[in-house]
Parts: C-alpha cells; sequence; structure tokens
C-alpha cells in the first residue's frame, strides 16, 4: 500500500516546462514517427507516439520547433507560450523517385510506459511474410513454432509463454482467441499489415483482462493513406502460391474506402522424411476484408466486414477423403469466418486531450474437423464492446481514461462423444490514470474489474512506469495480474492428431497470472542496447499433461508454475548502408503436474527452448536498389514429453526427462527495388535441418501410440521462394 501511494504522490513532486502536441494530417490521421526536435539541437529530437502525441523538453536557447517525417513537408514552428499544440503537416506534393531510408526496422516506443516493440513495414519486408505467423523471423522476442506434423498450426511464444498467454489485438480488437488460436495466425495476410506492436509484461487495463504475458496489436492498412494499387505475387519451391490484392480509394475530403484481398493454395502432397504423411497439409483460402473510413473536425469513424474460407487435407499421402479412402488416415478441416467491426470516435477540436470513443466487433467462426474417424465440430459466435473516454485533470500532465466494456463468447464444441457449451458474458469497468511529466517520466496506474457470469467477479490491478535518465537512456517496470479463460481442444489442437484418449479432471476455470518486468534501454549514437526481465507467476493454471502416451489429461495445478524470461539486445545501425542486429534470449518455465497420480513434481514445461540467439544482418546499396538480409537462429534444446513404448507410468517421480537437441535455422532474402516494383527471391531454413521422426507411430496411425503432436524442430527441410510487389501511389 506504501508503494501505491509513493507512486500516486511522485508525480506532484516534479515540476518542468514541457511543451505537449497532437501531430495530424489534413485528414484527421494521426501521425506516428514524427521526429520533433528545437531548431539546431538534434541532440532535443523525440518522436511522436503511435496515436502522433508527444512532449518535449521547452528550449531556453530558442523557440522555433522542427518537425520532419517521410511523405510529407517538414515544418517549423514559432512556440511563444507552454498551450497544446495541434500540429497538421502537409503531404509532400512532389513524386520522389528515389528515397533513401536511414529508419530502423524495429523501434521502440519511446513515449510509452509499457516495453513495446514496433515492427515496421520495413522489417517485414525482410521476409516474404505470406502471414502473421510469418512476421517475425527477424524478431527477438517472439518465437513461432508448428504445434504439430500433419494440420499446419503454429503457434507463438513471448517472454517464454504460449501465444494463448498473448492477447492478440487487431487494431486494439481482441481476434485471435478461443477457436481462432488454432489457426488465427494464418488468417492475417503479411500484406493487409502496416505494423505490429509488441507490448511486453502485463497490458494497459483499457484494452481488457486477457493480457498476461504480453500483446500483439497488428495495425492494417488504412484507406485514407494507402497505395491506391497494392500487388503481391508469391510461390515457393513446394507449390504453394498466393495474390494478395490491396485498393485503396479517396471518395472526397472526408470518407475513403479499402479493399484487402487474399487467395493462397497448396496442393502438392509433400513427404520429404518417407514417412508417408504429408509434411504439410494441402488447402486453399480466400480472405477479404472490405473497410471503410469517415473523418470529419468533430467525428472519426471506421467500419468494415470480412469473409473468411480455408479447407485443410493432411495426413497420410494416400488420404483424399474419408468417403474414398476410408483405410487411410487424415486430418480435415474447413472453416468459416466473419467479422464485422466499427470504431467510432467524438472529437473535441477545443480540447484535443479528450476524446470519446466505442469499439464494436461481432464475430461469428466455424470449424469443422476430422482426425481420422473422430470429428471435432465447433462453433464460437462472440459480441465485444469497448467505450473509452479520456480527458485531462487540472493540465495535460495529469490524464485519464475510464470506460465500459462487454464480451459475450458462446462456444459450442463437440469432440467424438465429449461435448464442451458454454456462454460467458463479462461486462467489466476500467479506469487508467497518467502522469506525464516531459515524457521524460510516466506514470500508468491502472484498475479494472470484470463480472463473470460463471466465474464472479475478477479484479486487475496494473502499474506501469517509465523513467528517462538523459536523452539516451530509459527504465521501465511493471507489475499486474490478468485472467483468461481457456478453450482447451482448441488451443490444444495439435495434440488431437494422435490416438490419446481426452480425460477433464476438473471442470475449466479461469487461469489467473501476476506478471513483472523491467527493462532497461541505452542509445550510444547508432548502437542501441537494451535488457529485459519479466517474471509470470500463476496463482491458476491449467495443465495439459502429456506425459502419458495414450492419454491428454486436462486439469488445474495445484502446485506451483512460472516462468522467467530475460533478453539481452544489440541494435547497429542503421550506418553505411549496414543494419545488425544480436540478442540472446533465456527462459526458465516450470510447472506442476501429476494429478492424475495424486502426486506434485515440478518440471520444466514442454516445448520450450531455454535458450536462443538471433543475428540478425541487413545491408543495402545506394538508394536501396538491392537489398540484403540474413537472420541465423541457435535454438537451444527443450523437454519433450517421454514417448517409449516401455515408459512406466506410475509415478512421476520416477518418469523419465527428455530433451530435444539444439539446432541452427538459417533464413534469407535479396530484394531488387525499382520506382514501383519490388522482386524478391529468398529461402527458410537453409541449413535444411529436419526434425528426424516427428511423427511416433506413423506406420499404425490407427494404433495406440501414434502421436504427430510431438514436433518440435522443422519438418520439411529447407524453402525457396519468390515474388514481387507491385504499387502505384
Amino acid at each position: 500500500m506504501k508503494l501505491i501511494l509513493i507512486f500516486i504522490l511522485f508525480p506532484y513532486f516534479v515540476l518542468a516546462q514541457k511543451i505537449d502536441g497532437h501531430i495530424k494530417d489534413k485528414s484527421n490521421q494521426s501521425i506516428p514517427g514524427v521526429y520533433i526536435s528545437w531548431l539546431n539541437n538534434p541532440s532535443s529530437t523525440v518522436i511522436s507516439d503511435s496515436e502522433g502525441k508527444f512532449s518535449i523538453s521547452k528550449s531556453s536557447k530558442n523557440n522555433f520547433l522542427v518537425f520532419k517525417s517521410i511523405g510529407f513537408n517538414s515544418d517549423t514552428l514559432k512556440i511563444s507560450e507552454d498551450s497544446f499544440l495541434m500540429v497538421v503537416l502537409k503531404e509532400a506534393t512532389e513524386s520522389l523517385r528515389e528515397v533513401i531510408v536511414k529508419g530502423n526496422s524495429t523501434v521502440i516506443d519511446k513515449l510509452s510506459p509499457i516495453q513495446t516493440e514496433i515492427i515496421t513495414s520495413k522489417a517485414l519486408a525482410k521476409a516474404a511474410c505470406c502471414n502473421l505467423s510469418e512476421s517475425f523471423e527477424t524478431n527477438a522476442s517472439v518465437s513461432v513454432s508448428y504445434t504439430d506434423a500433419v494440420t499446419g498450426a503454429k503457434q507463438i511464444q513471448l517472454l517464454g509463454l504460449s501465444g494463448i498467454y498473448v492477447q492478440t489485438n487487431i487494431e486494439n480488437i481482441p481476434q485471435i482467441r478461443g477457436l481462432a488460436s488454432t489457426f488465427g495466425l494464418n488468417y492475417v495476410p503479411g500484406t493487409w499489415i502496416q505494423s505490429i506492436d509488441i507490448a511486453k509484461g502485463i497490458g494497459s487495463v483499457v484494452n481488457g483482462y486477457e493480457n498476461i504475458g504480453g500483446g500483439l496489436n497488428v495495425e492494417l492498412q488504412k484507406p485514407d493513406n494507402s497505395e491506391k494499387l497494392y500487388l503481391n505475387v508469391y510461390v515457393n519451391n513446394f507449390g504453394r502460391g498466393e495474390v494478395n490484392l490491396n485498393l485503396a480509394k479517396k471518395l472526397n475530403t472526408k470518407w475513403s474506402v479499402g479493399l484487402l484481398s487474399h487467395g493462397s493454395l497448396l496442393k502438392s502432397k509433400i513427404d520429404n522424411n518417407g514417412d508417408n504423411f504429408m509434411d504439410l497439409p494441402t488447402y486453399d483460402q480466400v480472405n477479404i476484408l472490405n473497410r471503410w473510413k469517415y473523418s470529419s473536425d468533430k467525428w472519426m469513424a471506421q467500419f468494415g466486414l470480412r469473409g473468411l474460407i480455408e479447407n485443410r487435407i493432411g495426413g497420410q499421402t494416400s488420404f483424399n477423403s474419408i468417403e474414398q479412402t476410408p483405410n487411410s488416415y487424415g486430418f480435415t478441416n474447413h472453416t468459416k469466418r466473419i467479422d464485422f467491426f466499427s470504431k467510432t470516435a467524438r472529437l473535441f477540436q477545443k480540447n484535443p486531450y479528450r476524446g470519446l470513443g466505442l469499439i464494436l466487433n461481432a464475430t461469428v467462426h466455424n470449424s469443422d474437423s476430422f482426425f481420422g474417424y473422430k470429428p471435432y465440430l465447433a462453433t464460437q459466435k462472440s459480441l465485444y464492446g469497448n467505450l473509452i473516454y479520456q480527458d485531462k485533470i487540472a493540465n495535460t500532465n495529469h490524464t485519464y481514461k475510464a470506460g465500459l466494456s462487454f464480451l459475450n463468447d458462446n462456444f459450442d464444441e463437440t469432440f467424438g462423444s465429449l461435448k464442451l457449451n458454454r456462454n460467458e458474458i463479462v461486462p467489466g469497468v476500467f479506469g487508467e490514470y497518467t502522469y506525464n511529466h516531459l515524457g521524460r517520466t510516466i506514470l500508468l496506474l491502472g484498475l479494472r474489474n470484470d463480472f463473470h457470469n460463471l466465474f464472479g467477479n475478477q479484479f486487475s490491478p496494473r502499474i506501469h512506469f517509465k523513467q528517462d535518465f538523459g536523452q539516451n537512456d530509459t527504465w521501465r517496470f511493471s507489475i499486474g495480474k490478468g485472467f483468461r479463460v481457456p478453450t482447451p481442444l482448441a488451443e490444444y489442437f495439435g495434440n488431437l492428431v494422435s490416438s490419446r484418449s481426452v480425460r477433464f479432471l476438473d471442470d475449466i476455470q479461469p487461469e489467473i497470472a501476476w506478471t513483472y518486468g523491467t527493462s532497461y534501454i541505452k542509445s550510444i549514437k547508432k548502437l542501441t542496447l537494451s535488457a529485459e526481465l519479466f517474471h509470470t507467476k500463476f496463482e491458476k493454471q491449467w495443465i495439459a499433461d502429456l506425459e502419458h502416451a495414450s492419454i491428454i489429461y486436462f486439469y488445474g495445478s495445484e502446485g506451483k508454475s512460472f516462468t522467467t524470461s530475460g533478453l539481452v539486445e544489440a541494435n547497429y545501425g542503421p550506418i553505411k548502408n549496414w543494419e545488425v542486429k544480436l540478442a540472446y534470449r533465456y527462459v526458465n518455465s516450470k510447472q506442476t503436474l501429476g494429478k492424475p497420480l495424486d502426486e506434485k513434481v515440478l518440471v520444466d514445461r514442454m516445448f520450450v527452448s531455454r535458450d536462443r540467439i538471433l543475428l540478425n544482418v541487413g545491408y543495402a546499396l545506394p538508394y536501396e536498389k538491392w537489398k540484403i538480409d540474413g537472420t541465423l537462429q541457435w535454438n537451444g534444446k527443450r523437454r519433450i514429453p517421454n514417448t517409449a513404448p516401455n515408459y512406466d507410468h506410475s509415478s512421476y517421480f520416477t518418469m523419465p526427462i527428455g530433451f530435444a537437441p539444439a539446432f541452427v535455422n538459417l533464413n534469407g532474402q535479396v530484394t531488387r527495388t525499382f520506382i514501383n516494383w519490388e522482386i524478391y527471391l529468398g529461402g527458410e531454413n537453409l541449413t535444411g535441418f529436419k526434425q528426424k521422426n516427428p511423427i511416433v507411430s506413423p506406420e499404425s496411425p490407427f494404433g495406440n501410440r501414434f502421436d504427430a503432436g510431438m514436433t518440435w524442430g522443422p519438418i520439411v527441410g529447407a524453402t525457396i521462394y519468390s515474388g514481387f510487389r507491385y504499387r502505384i501511389r
């Protein structure tokens, strides 16, 4: 209590002069990433945040403030008083034939008290980025892997925690959750993505209660500031092909419309390891988003409709369908999803710090799957709403956000004879206070309370703090509580591709955890050094116990469960056309198993690599006509369940502990840039490393030992791809 009181009173003991402001374009759209500095004083430079806002210390030497941003005319303002600035930058009118980009591929949001890493469009272009799951190849914080050797589903890890503990939003709307946690990363095409924010540790209360180990927020291309036409075509050596077409048009000064479309397929049956199972499922996907935007002096509104259809077939190479090849083991999945969203904001021109916003989203997700002869039929209907009001307290040093949220999830799941139906209704209320002193000292205090119809009242306090030391050093600290309700069958979808029977020892209960974190960033000219440490301690956790070869047990943990993650990273450049990133990540993740035998044994969490090293090097010729990028990853060993046929299951204390070996992965890409064109050639897993025997007992898929969910490494070997990008601006 004393610590909280100190945090609350701290701002009132700090006094200094500053200039605050908000930067927009002529259509009233906020402009992030604008460089602001006092004239002839580059060391004073600050950068506008993701909402176009900035704060800069007042200069005693001059009163001319300079604004610079690519694509906009630079501007200089004479500052005569300390009032809040509303700055409108004009778009550059001249057509740029050649642009030299010297910005970093990945940047840290300097103004956010939450440790937030922003993956820019420049970083996304370093790889093919066919979808969201393939957008983290050059990132040290997020790792991606296949969940199994049959379905093609992927999962991420952040801070050593599985993606189910990472709240993944699309433009601040929770999207990849529930049934979408299975293939949802594949449902966001890379060409739709404008940027990705990676928030580490506990998140803001404004965005909901499910953030436990971090959050991803994906910003999509907007119709008012995107290319009129963007075309991307991709193909790889396995026969996977993709076509992406984005269209955008400004109808008038207030209205704009955009169409994002995606089509992809893979029809080749690939079996590089000779186990008679397809290494990748064949599939086809059609994905379309139509969005509209309205902007005026008093109102801003966006709304859109998205539809997706995907079909997947995996299993033995002899499998075509259950009807045609009943004696072959096959996996099939047919997904239909439709989303409607709207975002409405009331603007106050005379009081730019004040705002009222309403976010609405409705989703219907239907997924029908078969694992051999066993069906998994699931439907999720969700309705989400978030009403947010923000204003200042006395002055802009003290601001607050408050609001109401609502979430309704209706699940209808059938797996064989097992039925899991539930209807969650969760109204919530939240408040968040921000103290901001010159953008250098920022304190964020958040409280939210959610009233769950099935699991009662859930209270989530959160604190974030940021302190700058000089111009080059920043320290952050955070602590907070979050909770989530698991959807076990969808979240452990890959483990259903097996002969295991599913047993629930407990009724589904919320997972509750506290996450603590700290980070320090130091800049030395073109070199940026960062270090971070996060610890998540679960009060309650849902366990998927795979230690018994014929059964997957689901139950609530009755012992310790925690994850500690550390990351040290160095970024150098861009300088003389070079950019280099070197990072080391350490994870210690443990959970208590043993409930099926009334035991409690603390063991390493399965499939979590303890050590990871990443080296990314990028080089560009003058004017970036040629760009070369390479990423080397070393992935350390990780614990895997024991699948030996003579394994004694009589006690968890005597169970053998197995580890998967370390391996190296190499990715690279070469890009040739023209005025409106880009042609690229690249490769993934160029070392050709493949996990030996990724499927247990593939020769007897209907036997009692078959298991395709023991995947810990690459399956298909090296992938070579090529494609082009074409733009009309």
